[in-house]
């Protein structure tokens, strides 16, 4: 019969240090459920970074965070300025700009996504009845929704995501079965294929989604089969899956989505008991992040000092 072998105890200590470490990186990852903002800093838009790292600004002043969604620690990169705002952002990973959407101003403020520096600022239209709601960075531009005007912008990008000259900003009319409403909210949430092939835009005044042509504006209504996207807000599209969030419904609506962006099914609905009006989201892993703007209380951009303003984590499984 073949002894046992026996290893000596340090050999038995050196195993264990080695193996602890990788039964740590394969364990489930708990990230908190609700990672609150500095008091009253009222955010609109979510971005998603390097990692899981993310950022989110303020709508009055425009101040960015930059925050960890693993940690929940927080950190100021962007100071307020008083002619600013912050509304929807988009990330670009090949060159670390964050685009910020600039509501009222007509202006898109892009930083620098590490150190905060202002990199550009463009004045995207010189109309007082405008509201620059959100953005979508692309492969050869960024795209920006106007919610008050029948038309979006575009901002080309260099092969590394190199910023233009602001003479080459363009202005591109929204048209097809895109609507109008006068008075009403408009384009407001902007999506885009991974191929820049598709512009998808949730116009909230019609509660409906629309594919749109980059180049021409021109839109197509996605058959969502009896389904709306009432109150839609922020729009999040990976795969063959569209993320609605709905500000005042409280939830946010999973669409499947065809092939060619003509249809989609409404599949799951989210909702979160910490649902405090959520407007724009990011997705994570396995869970999707949306930020709580309480616009049912709080008109945008009039937050008190002593306000209190969340984003939260919603499981997807």
């Amino acid at each position: 019969m073949r002894k046992p072998i026996k290893f000596p105890l340090i050999t038995v200590i050196l195993i264990l240090a080695l193996l602890l470490p990788l039964s740590a990186a394969f364990a489930k990852v708990a990230y908190p459920d609700v990672i609150p903002l500095p008091d009253g800093f009222q955010p609109e838009g979510i971005a998603l970074g390097y990692g899981h790292q993310f950022y989110t600004g303020a709508i009055a002043g425009g101040a960015i965070l930059r925050g960890d969604l693993l940690t929940g620690d927080l950190e100021q990169i962007v100071d307020p300025h008083p002619d600013r705002f912050a509304l929807g952002m988009s990330f670009d990973r090949r060159s670390g700009l964050l685009f910020v959407s600039g509501g009222g101003a007509g202006a898109a403020y892009v930083y620098d996504g590490a150190s905060g520096a202002d990199a550009g600022q463009y004045q995207l239209t010189t109309s007082s009845n405008t509201f620059i709601n959100d953005a979508i960075v692309t492969r050869d531009a960024v795209y920006f929704t106007d919610s008050f005007q029948p038309q979006m912008y575009r901002l080309p990008l260099g092969p590394n995501g190199e910023l233009p000259d602001p003479s080459q900003v363009t202005t591109i009319p929204l048209g097809g079965d895109f609507p109008f409403i006068p008075g009403g909210f408009n384009a407001n949430g902007i999506e885009a294929t991974p191929d820049g092939q598709w512009l998808v835009i949730v116009n909230s005044a019609a509660g409906q989604l629309y594919r749109v042509d980059p180049a021409s504006g021109v839109g197509t209504q996605i058959d969502l089969d009896g389904a709306d996207a009432a109150n839609g807000d922020g729009l999040v599209l990976r795969g063959h899956k569209l993320f609605v969030v709905q500000n005042f419904s409280q939830q946010v609506s999973v669409f499947s989505v065809s092939q060619d962006l003509a249809s989609a099914s409404l599949g799951a609905v989210l909702t979160s008991p910490n649902f405090r009006i959520p407007t724009t989201a990011l997705l994570f892993g396995s869970s999707l992040f949306v930020v709580n703007a309480r616009f049912d209380v709080i008109p945008p951009g009039t937050a008190r000092p002593d306000d209190t303003f969340e984003v939260v984590r919603v499981p997807l499984n």
